[in-house]
């Protein structure tokens, strides 16, 4: 139902919607709080209530990388219910299958268009080998990457990864 009547007003949801549309649109584009309340004649303090209400989780954007993982569907389901804003496991098949899928200066264009897109995370935490994790940490900076090391290079069969670890890591990422 799109029009309701509360007290003596008659509301349309549409409406609201669009404005909340129009918002958040403003704010993504780069415009402050202040800047959108002014532009659609609204207090500051509405535009910040807003995205608080909205809010999954504060901190800067979190990228997970790894393999080869034996639990990655657990893994991908865990991190998105935390809000990770990037995943990306393999098993060790589905590695050898993505490596083998391209030419070579496919597969370095990919890596590279991926270490690119790394960059612009707060946290990139890394699950692998620990050659892997230094090949990251130079790649995109040691300040980014969180890494766990699942073994020694060369890993060659899945490797289970705490679940609940990861979570715990996680959630001291938003604070």
């Amino acid at each position: 139902m799109d029009l309701m009547r509360i007290g003596s007003k008659l509301i349309s949801r549409t409406r609201l919607i669009r404005r909340l549309d129009e918002i958040l649109q403003m704010r993504v584009a780069g415009k402050s709080q202040q800047e959108t309340a002014e532009a659609l004649g609204v207090d500051r303090t509405f535009i910040s209530r807003l995205e608080a209400l909205g809010e999954v989780r504060k901190g800067g954007k979190v990228a997970l990388i790894g393999f080869p993982i034996e639990n990655k569907r657990e893994l991908e389901e865990a991190a998105r219910a935390e809000g990770v804003d990037f995943v990306l496991l393999f098993t060790e098949e589905e590695r050898w299958r993505f490596a083998e899928g391209m030419s070579g200066a496919e597969l370095i264009n990919e890596i590279m268009r991926i270490g690119a897109e790394l960059r612009s995370y707060d946290a990139v935490i890394l699950l692998g080998s620990d050659m892997r994790i230094g090949l990251m940490e130079s790649l995109i900076g040691k300040e980014n990457v969180i890494g766990i090391e699942i073994g020694r290079s060369p890993i060659r069969r899945d490797v289970r990864v705490e679940v609940d670890r990861i979570v715990e890591l996680l959630r001291a990422l938003k604070v």
